[in-house]
């Protein structure tokens, strides 16, 4: 795959972080003009100013992510459920609503919301973190097939195991106990690549995957279908 991104204006949230580097790199490879933001989106008026900074997009990934408590879940706080679905669900809507009228009056465009596949398979002791992804990719499917006949195509990448400096940096990796995790979890056997996430991401935002519509696409080396 090569310029698949050519003339194509993207905004990418959280661009330091989690999957924000690597995405930038690659869709600008790929001939986008990106506009990375670091810029809180904890408020409407927030999301409006970075929308409104970035211009008439073409392409919006919401790349959201937080460090993932480990509380058991008896022990979860409604402090810590708050401010994790604040950080991971409640900018969702406030990025459609804020971005969604330009592409309709353009004609259409691409969403991709970069989550995770611990809502796909239960994990212990990450019910808040899991509930809030959860929450992602349902959204992402119904807003999906709503947007559809607006040529708006929303799909979601539900990933685990893929490297990237904040779930998965390199003092992590380099313990051996972590080695032993990945042969025995993920039968890939390694981490998924940063690269080859964020190509498939590219991907889902071109004019190739106009067919798509709400879908989550796991990418986690087989880990939830073992």
């Amino acid at each position: 795959m090569q310029n698949a991104l050519i003339g194509k204006r993207v905004l990418i949230t959280q661009a330091t972080e989690f999957m924000g580097p690597i995405l930038c790199t690659v869709f600008e490879e790929q001939g986008a003009h990106v506009v990375r933001s670091d810029h809180s989106l904890h408020d409407a008026a927030s999301v409006n100013a970075v929308t409104a900074d970035a211009g008439a997009i073409d392409v919006l990934v919401a790349n959201l992510a937080i460090l993932a408590p480990s509380t058991a879940a008896t022990e979860v706080e409604e402090s810590e459920w708050t401010s994790v679905f604040a950080a991971l669900v409640d900018p969702l809507p406030r990025l459609i609503k804020a971005a969604v009228p330009g592409m309709i009056s353009r004609g259409g465009g691409k969403i991709l919301v970069i989550g995770s596949a611990s809502a796909l398979r239960g994990m212990k002791r990450a019910s808040t973190y899991s509930a809030a992804r959860g929450a992602q990719l349902a959204y992402t499917q119904a807003v999906g097939v709503e947007l559809a006949p607006q040529n708006i195509q929303v799909n979601a990448i539900a990933q685990n195991f893929v490297d990237n400096p904040t779930y998965f940096p390199a003092e992590v990796q380099a313990n051996p106990r972590f080695q032993e995790r990945i042969k025995r979890e993920v039968p890939l056997g390694r981490l998924v690549g940063a690269r080859e996430d964020a190509l498939f991401a590219a991907y889902l935002c071109s004019s190739a995957a106009n067919c798509f519509v709400g879908q989550v696409f796991p990418v986690c080396g087989g880990w939830v279908t073992r």
